[in-house]
């Protein structure tokens, strides 16, 4: 008898709920989920599929790494791509085993011939064995076939963009600061381009997952971690922010480093900060279907000059700071 109350009692709660549901449906306040058309959903298939990719080739490397460590070979310690130039054709010696470790070391190329002595401590010692090299030529081939992967991959996200009429706005993208082709068009197939579905650019950020938190509890604040969104948009945006942050005369580079001095965080709460004004930019530009022009404060006049020392050192009077005369001249000629 117990149990028949109990599921009667639940079969009410759920009918009250289907019953607010529906309400709530009928009076439009639910918003609907963001689902894009086909063409983008089959770009978003192909663009995820390649990052992927991407992290199956850094495991396979990080597998050779791992069984250079066992044959006591530190050349990961002394170069700083593995992978590179000089890597690569240090890696082929070793498989071959016929070349002595100061022949090895000679092979470096570009900035790697400064640290010949410290390659020569690296490969000093080493007990590659057949295992080993086997073991790494199994790797390298699987290297191989996830290169002709993604470059293949490369071909069809171009081939389908081109295909559901995106090319415009992919290359509109690729304006933006920290932003290629490739990055463009994961944030075009993630987001299919359109704002219409957001309904501002801080609904838009806080989708992303790249939206600072708002925990605060009696004037308190208890966290600012970002919401969570969408991670595969949400990763494509730091790549962007680390990209940013490296470029040479731009604005988002200041921002960073200027957050990472001061930012509790250091350079993580600064880079999602630049994330976050990425997005904000990628909303505009998608909006107004302009390219980005970033806006340089033009130079000053002698007039405007003199009238910011005035005001400088007015404040600094109201701060108790005394300047003389003659330093003040000096500072406004």
């Amino acid at each position: 008898m117990r149990n028949r109350l109990r599921r009667a009692k639940g079969h009410k709660t759920d009918d009250k709920d289907g019953w607010w549901l529906a309400h709530l449906l009928r009076h439009a306040m639910i918003y609907p989920s963001f689902i894009p058309p086909r063409p983008i959903r089959e770009l978003r298939d192909l663009t995820r599929r390649r990052k992927r990719l991407l992290s199956n080739a850094t495991a396979e490397k990080n597998r050779v790494q791992k069984i250079l460590e066992d044959a006591n070979v530190k050349l990961g310690n002394v170069l700083s791509d593995l992978f590179g130039v000089s890597g690569q054709l240090m890696l082929d010696a070793l498989l071959e085993g016929k070349a002595a470790p100061d022949e090895i070391a000679q092979l470096a190329k570009g900035s790697a011939k400064k640290k010949v002595a410290d390659l020569i401590a690296a490969l000093d010692g080493h007990q590659m064995s057949d295992h080993h090299r086997r073991m790494i030529r199994f790797s390298l081939d699987h290297l191989r076939f996830l290169e002709q992967q993604v470059e293949q991959m490369d071909r069809e996200i171009e081939e389908q963009i081109r295909a559901a009429g995106l090319e415009e706005k992919w290359k509109l993208l690729q304006s933006v600061p920290g932003l290629k082709d490739r990055s463009a068009a994961t944030i075009l197939a993630e987001t299919g381009g359109e704002m219409k579905p957001f309904a501002s650019a801080r609904h838009f950020s806080s989708w992303a997952g790249v939206c600072p938190g708002n925990n605060r509890s009696a004037d308190r604040n208890l966290g600012s971690r970002p919401t969570k969104g969408n991670p595969w948009l949400r990763s494509a945006l730091t790549e962007c922010a680390w990209a940013a942050a490296a470029t040479k005369d731009c604005f988002l580079k200041d921002k960073f480093w200027r957050l990472a001095g001061k930012a509790q965080g250091g350079k993580k709460t600064a880079l999602i900060a630049v994330a976050h004004t990425i997005l904000l930019l990628i909303h505009h530009v998608l909006q107004t279907g302009q390219p980005f022009e970033e806006r340089h404060s033009p130079a000053l006049d002698d007039r405007r000059k003199q009238k910011m020392i005035q005001h400088h050192i007015r404040r600094l009077g109201k701060l108790g700071v005394s300047i003389p005369r003659s330093v003040a001249s000096r500072k406004s000629q």
